[in-house]
């Protein structure tokens, strides 16, 4: 079951649109309003696994201030504001898909932004401390940034939003840190992080696919009636993930060395979208099913771009230093 799952995971790009794909025809062929019921469930087992492999500590190293002031600069005043512009200018008079794309944009990094990194050969304890940082800063600016972009076209009560986000973010976190120690302590850190921990994100992968399953078949019957939105949805998602690799990509080749360039891209165009998607479908009512979908297809571009640059990125930044040879010692 666990290489089933492995498999699958590192197979998102195939996985993800089956997914929606399953959803969508289930959403047309039957009554489906009961598996608003499975969101809440679903989230946490697509946030709890990510948080138990967390390394919290390593925000407390040092050693890569730049890199970490750039990340999260990019991450909380370009990208909210660029994702902002882009929804306006696609979506006026849509504000729920607008809020979508918002989502999309606000909750920088994931698990996958250190995955990734480690397959592009970059700087994986910067990676991690991107994570940690951009994740928690997040969850907690994505509230304000919903009302003061949104308040005008959309219903939000901050309080209830804060507490979903407490819900599917921070007790998972508290949850998942919790697990992690108690491994460790049973069995050790050299066990945990060579057998234990390598599972989980696996079981991450359950969640992820059954809240886009969800999603796409609640919202079946509107894209069966117009089935254009979905390349509406995909374009203004493309310009804003282009215009994200390129600026962090320039940024990084100019002001950073090859490894944390490597891990400033992955930090900044990583999207947490399963938060997002958690957000969307748990803090928005029925109305939220929209900013859902274009969530869920925010999946395709992110995870298909970021396998393409881990195939692109030694003509972008250069081949992999190799090691200086130990030299003999004399006498």
């Amino acid at each position: 079951m666990w290489s089933l799952l492995q498999r699958i995971s590192k197979n998102l790009v195939l996985a993800i649109p089956t997914a929606m794909v399953l959803g969508f025809v289930w959403g047309l062929l039957a009554d489906v309003s009961w598996m608003k019921s499975l969101i809440l469930p679903f989230t946490f087992l697509m946030v709890y696994p990510m948080m138990v492999t967390l390394k919290v500590s390593e925000v407390f190293s040092g050693g890569d201030g730049k890199a970490q002031f750039l990340t999260q600069a990019i991450n909380f005043l370009v990208i909210p504001f660029l994702a902002f512009g882009v929804a306006q200018l696609f979506f006026p008079g849509r504000p729920y898909l607008v809020l979508g794309i918002l989502l999309a944009g606000l909750v920088p990094t994931s698990g996958m932004t250190i995955s990734w990194t480690g397959f592009a050969k970059g700087n994986v304890a910067a990676a991690v401390k991107m994570t940690v940082i951009g994740l928690t800063l997040g969850s907690l600016a994505t509230p304000f940034y919903v009302r003061a972009l949104l308040g005008a076209d959309i219903e939000m009560d901050v309080a209830g939003v804060m507490k979903q986000i407490g819900l599917i973010v921070f007790l998972p976190m508290a949850a998942g840190y919790a697990t992690q120690r108690l491994l460790v302590r049973s069995y050790g850190q050299k066990v945990f992080k060579e057998r234990i921990g390598p599972r989980f994100p696996a079981m991450s992968t359950i969640g992820v696919l059954g809240i886009v399953m969800i999603a796409l078949a609640l919202k079946a019957g509107t894209i069966a009636a117009n089935p254009v939105l979905l390349a509406e949805i995909l374009v203004p998602l493309g310009i804003i993930y282009g215009v994200n690799y390129v600026l962090s990509t320039l940024l990084g080749r100019w002001l950073l060395p090859r490894g944390t360039a490597i891990a400033l891209v992955y930090g900044t165009v990583m999207r947490n979208l399963s938060i997002a998607l958690a957000v969307a479908v748990n803090a928005f009512g029925a109305s939220g099913s929209d900013a859902a979908l274009v969530v869920a297809l925010a999946y395709i571009i992110q995870v298909q771009s970021a396998a393409w640059y881990v195939k692109f990125n030694t003509r972008i930044f250069g081949p992999v230093p190799e090691a200086a040879p130990l030299q003999p010692a004399r006498g």
